[in-house]
């Protein structure tokens, strides 16, 4: 089975407008993400509507895609860039480009989760460790059935642990945040891409729901490696102490 990762990248970003060229540790984020994939799983794109970040990615000896403008997702740019590049992969792999420390472990068990023919989605799930950390609604949820497919995503906490309290539920349920890397099967991409808005997306502003509601099967791998996303300039300065740390560990 063959595997290839496809990194969406836009300059414009509400919260953090050029994200992909800042430079963490003296490397564009964007680079970071690409060694990451690259060296996992050997072919890797950059999926992009910036000839900036086109340019940089190729400085670096990297391969990047032009693509519209006008996607609503990461997943529909990934799609354009499949039809673009052509390829013959069984699945191709949604890392995101403000993910610098995704790490081969995590990208290997999405692999790993279409060994099962019936999976036709992968994503990642990394246990909570305060139930704070469970209330935020910017950490999506996830419940899973008895084989690790997801059964709903949510900004809400889920389950409700009835008869607990508040700061016992970590220890009746192990509460699963969503990590946002998926995998799809080829063919799966191409058709979930065509489908419209679900009223259960519209609620949650949860794209993967989407998917669920039109019976798609996501299948959930758990992972125990915290990584640290990009999303505003602040968090370039906690990633910067990470790899500090890191690199001194």
């Amino acid at each position: 089975m063959k595997f290839i990762a496809i990194i969406p990248a836009r300059y414009q970003s509400t919260r953090f407008s050029g994200k992909p060229l800042a430079l963490l540790g003296g490397r564009p984020v964007i680079q970071r993400v690409y060694e990451q994939a690259v060296g996992v799983l050997g072919e890797a794109y950059v999926a992009t509507d910036d000839e900036r970040i086109r340019q940089a990615v190729e400085a670096f000896g990297g391969r990047a895609v032009m693509t519209r403008t006008d996607h609503q997702s990461g997943t529909d740019r990934i799609e354009e860039a499949a039809e673009i590049i052509g390829t013959d992969a069984d699945v191709i792999i949604n890392v995101q480009g403000d993910e610098p420390f995704i790490q081969p472990s995590q990208i290997e068990t999405l692999c790993h989760l279409f060994d099962d023919p019936q999976t036709q989605i992968g994503t990642l799930g990394k246990r909570f460790e305060t139930i704070e950390a469970a209330e935020n609604p910017n950490s999506p949820k996830i419940v899973c059935d008895v084989n690790g497919f997801a059964l709903y995503f949510s900004r809400s906490v889920i389950p409700f642990i009835r008869g607990a309290e508040r700061e016992r539920w970590l220890d009746s349920f192990p509460f699963l945040k969503h990590l946002g890397i998926y995998a799809y099967r080829r063919s799966v991409l191409a058709e979930i891409t065509k489908l419209p808005q679900s009223p259960l997306e519209r609620a949650e502003s949860l794209e993967q729901l989407r998917w669920l509601q039109n019976g798609y099967r996501i299948r959930v791998g758990e992972t125990s490696v915290e990584t640290v996303g990009i999303d505003t300039p602040e968090d370039l300065g906690r990633a910067e102490a990470f790899l500090r740390a890191s690199a001194q560990g």
